[in-house]
């Protein structure tokens, strides 16, 4: 597991692109028959990726945490990005389609990740956040999640978010988490931009092709910085910066939330004329 300390804007300001990507974007989830984790100490969040392709992996916990089981003080989203998945939770199997989720509570003390179909590989991205109070285990198909519009053609930010885990969906301790689809012919992510400096959030860019790239905004709003994001690349997202992004061509991103507040709109909406 790779430890990354948290940041402040004072710090970031002076920032070289290179050192802003070793900070905040994951360049190498996604890695054959392996479990990859990035521990952040902004809220102290766990993103993750496993690929089972011949392998079944189990989510063990990584001596850092100094729990017995990876669950033991944690719960845990994760969204099917490749093939037909099974995850089995203490024992019970739950399939999952390209773009299903599924929600692990507290507790949970044996977690394990393959393909069904190995010639259709699974890759699952997932985000696990601190937790004090155990939810049960449930499963989220893309069709069932709460779809919320927003957005126009004409500012080439049309989209719908597709709220996974939250307050009036599926319950969590704290972790909130879903994915946003654009509509075609749209490029713009959260624009206008917003803050919510009661917790952080994680996006995970992915359904691009190869040569397609996002250029990701963060930093303060009157000291923005960008981030150039390949497919199935994440950044981190401090509670003190903007995330918003364009892309040269179709994507799709995966969000991720925990902190302080348990509510979707508890959010500081930046205006145009403030963003430099």
């Amino acid at each position: 597991m790779e430890i990354r300390h948290a940041t402040n804007p004072v710090e970031a300001k002076q920032y070289t692109t290179e050192r802003l990507r070793q900070e905040y974007l994951i360049e190498d989830l996604f890695q054959p028959d392996q479990i990859k984790l990035v521990y952040t100490h902004h809220d102290r969040v766990i993103v993750g990726g496993a690929v089972p392709v011949k392998e079944t992996l189990a989510l063990e916990v990584p001596a850092e945490l100094r729990t017995d089981y990876f669950l033991e003080r944690r719960e845990v989203g994760f969204i099917a990005i490749g093939g037909p998945t099974v995850i089995t939770i203490d024992g019970e199997e739950h399939l999952l389609q390209h773009k299903d989720g599924l929600y692990v509570g507290k507790g949970a003390r044996e977690v394990s990740l393959r393909s069904q179909d190995p010639s259709q590989p699974a890759k699952v991205y997932f985000v696990s956040t601190l937790a004090h109070q155990s939810y049960p285990t449930a499963k989220i198909a893309l069709a069932e999640a709460n779809p919320v519009h927003l957005g126009s053609l004409e500012s080439s930010n049309e989209r719908t978010i597709y709220q996974y885990i939250h307050a009036d969906g599926v319950q969590s301790c704290q972790l909130m988490m879903g994915m946003t689809l654009l509509k075609p012919n749209n490029i713009w992510n959260t624009m206008p931009p917003h803050l919510h400096d009661r917790r952080m959030e994680v996006y995970l860019y992915f359904d691009m092709d190869e040569q397609a790239r996002v250029f990701h905004l963060m930093g303060e709003p009157q000291e923005t910085r960008h981030l150039v994001v390949k497919n199935e690349q994440a950044v981190i997202s401090p509670s003190w910066s903007i995330h918003s992004g364009a892309g040269t061509s179709p994507y799709t991103f995966i969000w991720a939330m925990g902190g302080e507040n348990y509510t979707f709109k508890d959010m500081d909406a930046v205006a145009m004329e403030d963003l430099k």
